[in-house]
């Protein structure tokens, strides 16, 4: 419950917000009668599946995150401290990053960086490429 709060708690700030408006929308005098009880469901239906979605979604880049850091590739994280043109931050077992309770940690680096953050760091297409051709230029050799 602490991580979906964790998580969730903008969302269901913004959820009570709109439920908020639609409750006084559909209870003005000029609304019919049933505006109220059909306006709320709907809308708290509506609010509370996004929610529910968007925390299943979280979740599971999560714990793909998580699993692909355990493996040793390389995982970015977005940086909100520094504003500025390079706001990603690449992690890996192998400059000394840990993960403890859903957090990105290093002993030498100032904040820590939320599993919910990251993703998996993948090659730009031009470095792909040159390594298909590195592959390539090895296999020929070995001929």
């Amino acid at each position: 419950m602490d991580l979906f709060l964790e998580l969730e708690i903008v969302y269901i700030v913004i959820g009570i917000f709109i439920l908020s408006v639609t409750a006084f929308v559909t209870s003005r005098e000029f609304m019919p009668k049933s505006a109220f009880r059909n306006g709320m469901s709907f809308v708290g239906i509506f609010v509370a599946i996004m929610i529910g979605l968007h925390y299943y979604a979280t979740t599971s880049r999560m714990t793909n995150v998580e699993a692909m850091f355990k493996e040793g590739k390389t995982i970015i994280c977005e940086n909100k401290l520094r504003r500025t043109i390079s706001r990603s931050v690449l992690l890996s077992k192998a400059q000394g990053w840990i993960i403890e309770n859903h957090l990105f940690k290093h002993v030498d680096y100032e904040r820590d960086f939320h599993t919910s953050r990251c993703i998996e760091f993948t090659k730009g297409v031009a470095e792909e490429q040159a390594d298909k051709n590195k592959k390539f230029e090895l296999k020929k050799e070995k001929k």
